[in-house]
C-alpha cells in the first residue's frame, strides 16, 4: 500500500539514546534538557533568533489569535488545514476570507483591502503547501490598517524567502512538526517571533502564564512540548540533509513524467527557497480526479484531497463564496510523496494518472 505520505523514521538506537538522556535525567516534561537543546540547535539549522516549541501545530495559532486577535475579525484564507479556520473560531475571533491566487493558491493579497472593516484585528494567511504568501503586499497592508499578521506555515521547516527563513515574517509565525511533516517530533510544533516583548508573551502563555513557579505574568495554557517529544526531534534533525535531497527527486520524477497538457502543477513563487513538502495536482474536473483517484485506489495507492472542502463552506463559518478556492478544492490532488518511495512506485503512480486523464 503506498499512502499519500509516511512518517521517517530515525533508527530506534538514535532515539533510544535521546530517551535515555530523560530517564537518566528523569525529566520527562516542563522545558528539560532535550526540548532545550532542540531549541537552540533549530535556531542554528534555520538561523533564526527566536523559538518557542510547542505540544503541537495548532495550540500556537491558538496563543497568537489570543494575544493578537481581541475577538475581532481575522481576515484568512479559505484554502487551508481546517486548523486554520477553527483556531479563530475557538479564541471567539470571526474569519474573513479572502480567496486565493488561482496558481500559487496562498491569499490573495488584492483582495485583502476590500475585506478590512473597522473590526477587523489581523491577518491569517497560510503558506500553502510550503508556498510563501506575498508577504511584503501582506506586511504594507498590515501597517496601512494597523493590523497584525500571523502566518500560519505549518508546511513551512526549511523553507527560505528572500535569503531568509518564512518563520521571520509577520508579527507571529507558526509551524507544525506533525508525524506527516518533513521535520517532526511526532506530534508538535512551534512558534516564532521577532518582537521581544510579543515573543515574552508567546512564551509565558504557552506555560499556564508562570512567571517563576510561584508568579505568574498573565493568561497562559499548557502548551508545552515534552522531553520525549524532542527525544525524537533530536533523532530526526541530522536526517534533514537527507529527506530534503530524498523528496526532491519524487518531485522531479513527477515534474519529468506527468502530462501536465491536462495537469495544473502548484506555481512556486520567485525567490523562495522550497522545501518540497506537499506534491499538489490540479484536474480540468472534479470529475476527472475522482476517476484518476479510483483508479489509484484500485491499486492499492491513496492520493489525499488537500484542502477539501473549501473552508469558507464549512458549517461554523460565515459561508461568503470564494469561487477559486472553492473551484480549486474540488479538483486538487496531493500525490505519495516521502522518503523511500521507489521509481517502480513512482512509474506505477504516474502512469496510471496519465493513463486515466484520456
Amino acid at each position: 500500500m503506498i499512502n499519500v505520505t509516511k512518517t521517517f523514521l530515525p533508527l530506534i538506537e538514535e532515539y533510544n539514546k535521546q530517551v535515555q538522556r530523560a530517564w537518566d535525567n528523569e525529566w520527562l516534561t516542563n522545558r528539560g534538557e532535550l526540548v532545550l537543546e532542540l531549541e537552540e540547535r533549530l535556531k542554528k539549522y534555520l538561523s533564526i533568533s527566536n523559538i518557542i516549541m510547542t505540544n503541537n501545530g495548532t495550540v500556537p495559532l491558538q496563543i497568537a489569535l489570543k494575544i493578537l486577535g481581541n475577538k475581532g475579525e481575522i481576515i484568512t484564507t479559505p484554502f487551508s488545514y481546517v486548523a486554520t479556520t477553527a483556531a479563530i473560531v475557538w479564541e471567539n475571533c470571526t474569519p474573513v476570507f479572502v480567496d486565493i491566487h488561482p496558481e500559487y493558491l496562498t491569499i490573495d493579497e488584492t483582495k485583502i483591502e476590500a475585506a478590512i472593516t473597522d473590526k477587523t484585528t489581523a491577518i491569517l494567511a497560510t503558506h500553502v503547501f510550503g508556498n510563501p504568501c506575498n508577504v511584503v503586499a501582506i506586511e504594507a497592508i498590515a501597517k496601512k490598517h494597523n493590523l497584525k499578521v500571523i502566518y500560519d506555515a505549518a508546511h513551512c521547516f526549511e523553507v527560505k524567502y528572500n535569503g531568509k527563513s518564512i518563520f521571520d515574517y509577520g508579527d507571529v509565525s507558526t509551524c507544525s512538526f506533525h508525524a506527516t511533516k518533513l521535520f517532526h517530533t511526532g506530534e508538535g510544533g512551534a512558534m516564532f517571533s521577532k518582537n521581544l516583548d510579543l515573543q515574552h508573551q508567546l512564551f509565558y502563555s504557552h506555560n499556564f502564564g508562570h512567571n517563576g513557579p510561584l508568579a505568574f505574568h498573565g493568561l497562559g495554557i499548557n502548551g508545552k512540548m515534552s522531553e520525549l517529544q524532542a527525544a525524537m526531534g533530536l533523532a530526526v534533525l541530522p536526517y534533514m540533509n537527507k529527506i530534503i535531497n530524498e523528496r526532491k527527486k519524487v518531485v522531479d520524477f513527477y515534474n519529468d513524467t506527468l502530462n501536465f497538457s491536462k495537469l495544473q502543477g502548484l506555481k512556486i513563487r520567485e525567490n523562495t527557497q522550497w522545501n518540497y513538502s506537499y506534491y499538489p495536482v490540479i484536474f480540468d474536473s472534479e470529475e476527472q480526479l475522482l476517476k484518476v483517484q479510483k483508479a489509484l485506489n484500485e491499486n492499492q495507492i491513496f492520493p489525499r484531497r488537500y484542502f477539501y472542502p473549501s473552508l469558507n463552506t464549512i458549517e461554523y463559518t460565515i459561508g461568503m463564496s470564494m469561487p477559486i478556492s472553492e473551484s480549486i478544492a474540488s479538483r486538487i490532488l496531493c500525490l505519495p510523496l516521502y522518503v523511500g518511495l521507489s521509481v517502480v512506485d513512482m512509474t506505477r503512480i504516474v502512469t496510471l494518472i496519465n493513463k486515466n486523464l484520456c
